[in-house]
């Protein structure tokens, strides 16, 4: 009993030790001074970090300590970029815990989980369509926003399940049954949401958007 302690201590130790470290490695490479100089781009920032919190807000599941939420998370991303991202993602999930919606219990793993991988999901993705898929509004729109939408959640849910699989929280079958079953019908509008929102900005306000370059998708 005592070494299953033991081994739950020093696993979560080395899960605050990747969060502190990839957070160090986005906030080395973030653009601070702008955060700290341009009233404009802290209205972008907070606001979207703001704008996230009731959408984490709004979890279902069929048993405690399973339910889902949507992330919008890939349009964070594609928005502000990797690194700052990171930080405004991280301010929302302190805001949702802070409410009672999350548990402090499970900050470390709902960040790493929660935040640093489907961002970093997303971002990759972006990477990958920018770097060898023809650049163009549509391929912008669908597979970074609305493909890049639905992996993101996808690999946010597999990745919990396992986590909570392999604590003994629940069984790895009725991880199954009540959570991942239901990641089907959340794909679509995950997907949706993400496509959605990116189609707005890149059309209404393309300068809110980072990855967005008109000399790449629009300047043909």
């Amino acid at each position: 009993m005592e070494g299953h302690s033991h081994d739950k201590k020093e696993s979560a130790l080395i899960l605050w030790l990747l969060n502190l470290g990839i957070l160090v490695l986005a906030g080395r490479g973030a653009n601070w001074s702008r955060l700290l100089s341009d009233k404009s781009y802290q209205h972008l920032c907070f606001g979207s970090a703001i704008a996230l919190v009731p959408l984490w807000m709004l979890q279902a599941g069929i048993k405690e300590g399973l339910e889902f939420h949507f992330l919008g998370l890939t349009t964070l991303a594609l928005m502000l970029g990797w690194r700052m991202s990171q930080f405004m993602a991280l301010l929302s999930l302190l805001l949702v815990t802070l409410f009672g919606f999350e548990g402090w219990a499970h900050f470390g793993m709902n960040l790493m989980l929660g935040v640093i991988l489907p961002i970093s999901t997303s971002y990759f993705v972006f990477l990958l369509s920018y770097s060898y898929l023809t650049r163009h509004l549509f391929v912008y729109i669908f597979v970074a926003g609305f493909f890049n939408g639905a992996l993101a959640i996808a690999v946010k849910s597999i990745a919990f399940a396992v986590y909570i699989a392999d604590a003994g929280i629940y069984s790895w079958n009725t991880v199954v049954d009540n959570y991942l079953s239901i990641l089907p019908l959340l794909l679509f509008p995950e997907a949706l949401l993400n496509g959605m929102a990116l189609t707005l900005l890149v059309v209404f306000r393309p300068q809110w958007v980072c990855t967005f370059y008109d000399r790449d998708y629009l300047n043909k």
